[in-house]
């Protein structure tokens, strides 16, 4: 790896790191040397998770923590500078979707739970903007760092059925833009904030809704295969290379931005 993409030594912090995506970067983020803090609700997951990631460097640590308990991340902000003396940056790949903010193939927009559309966009916005502003501040102090938060491409164009997972994930790219004008502004050039926006990849959320028991895909699986040029689901290491990017040096002009890695969807029309 050239010097220019160099992230070791980093601290890096990965919320939703016990997940399939973010494990990844998560693993990959060890394999090239940075210092790694995952954060995940549940105890056991990141105890599960650490023992894996162990495995390929002992460099890394974990934290049970709700993104929306702002308290609780500011704990976590603490042991962090304790132990390693400085975050230098943050990926935002927490989130998800409820059922009940999702319109099934036999309901309509008016069977849509608002309680749930509200979780949904509460975990995905909120569990976004707290941590930037959590861990953000120290890297605004150390003088230069990172942020990536996770878009979708449900959030570009309309996706049928999800939308309360699309509607904040919208408000991420809207958000990214806007905090990476803000920190460039307020804080000099060395102080970053993009976006990756996943294409489909299959993860425990979305399982049953792509594939079938047998593994077969699903009608909607098969929909977003004839969509999708390269005419396969994305491998959740696919990602790891623009998050690498936009961590280094190598995309130091770069802010303000959401990538997407996606095998072609969002630039196929469908003709």
């Amino acid at each position: 790896m050239t010097e220019l993409f160099n992230i070791q030594h980093q601290v890096i912090v990965v919320t939703g790191g016990a997940g399939v995506l973010g494990g990844s970067i998560a693993a990959h983020l060890l394999k090239e040397n940075a210092k790694v803090v995952i954060i995940s609700r549940s105890e056991q997951t990141v105890a599960d998770k650490l023992l894996e990631l162990r495995q390929i460097s002992d460099q890394v640590i974990g934290f049970a923590c709700d993104v929306l308990n702002e308290e609780a991340l500011v704990t976590v902000k603490n042991k962090i500078i304790k132990q390693w003396g400085k975050i230098d940056s943050l990926i935002n790949a927490a989130g998800g979707n409820m059922p009940g903010a999702t319109i099934g193939p036999d309901k309509s927009i008016f069977d849509l739970q608002m309680k749930d559309f509200r979780k949904v966009s509460e975990l995905n916005l909120d569990g976004t903007v707290l941590p930037c502003m959590v861990f953000g501040k120290e890297i605004v102090a150390g003088g230069k760092g990172s942020i990536i938060n996770v878009s979708s491409m449900a959030a570009a164009q309309a996706l049928t059925r999800v939308v309360g997972y699309s509607a904040s994930k919208a408000a991420i790219d809207n958000f990214t833009k806007w905090l990476a004008t803000e920190f460039a502004l307020r804080h000099g050039d060395q102080i970053r904030v993009n976006a990756i926006a996943p294409g489909f990849f299959i993860g425990k959320q979305n399982l049953r809704l792509l594939t079938n028991e047998d593994g077969s895909y699903t009608d909607r699986g098969n929909t977003i295969i004839q969509n999708t040029p390269m005419k396969r689901f994305g491998k959740s290491e696919e990602l790891n290379g623009t998050v690498q990017w936009l961590l280094s040096d190598a995309a130091s002009f770069v802010t303000g931005i959401v990538v997407p890695i996606d095998g072609g969807f969002s630039a196929f029309s469908g003709v």
